[in-house]
């Protein structure tokens, strides 16, 4: 059992409860109630919801989604096509997302699959120091898939 102000009033029956909860013009609230024995506080219902409530929406203002952003990259990428893809998936790092790298085959491309994972590798060495792979590089179907993200 816990008091208006905070303090500890020990262990108690629930009727010893009620009876103090009306004598003192209050309610009694069950804040924990699969604990052994529940925890229980005299309080104001109303302005217990309106705390409550008001402590959710400040958690949710401090919460930041991760997005995934997706960079896509063909077999045939040329060195400044690729550096220019690298600083936009560096840019989208630093602003804490993923990101997912996909190299995409085309009809005679997909013959020469194993050769071209180096351009996954190479772009992870480039942001090597903002980023780790997550996920390395996957074959699904007609893409090479890999995930990064942002270096703790």
């Amino acid at each position: 059992m816990i008091g208006e102000e905070g303090q500890q009033l020990g262990i108690m029956s629930v009727r010893e409860a009620m009876a103090l909860a009306e004598e003192a013009g209050v309610d009694l609230i069950k804040i924990a109630p699969t604990a052994k024995p529940p925890v229980c506080k005299l309080a104001d219902y109303g302005k217990f919801r309106y705390e409550q409530s008001r402590r959710e929406k400040e958690a949710r203002k401090k919460q930041r989604i991760i997005e995934v952003k997706e960079i896509r990259l063909s077999p045939n990428i040329d060195t400044n096509d690729l550096n220019t893809k690298v600083s936009a998936a560096r840019k989208f790092l630093t602003k804490g997302d993923k990101v997912k790298v996909t190299l995409r085959f085309r009809g005679r491309e997909m013959a020469h699959m194993n050769s071209t994972k180096h351009i996954l590798d190479d772009f992870a060495g480039l942001l090597a120091d903002v980023a780790v792979v997550e996920k390395p590089p996957k074959v699904e179907g007609r893409t090479m898939t890999m995930f990064l993200t942002e270096k703790r």
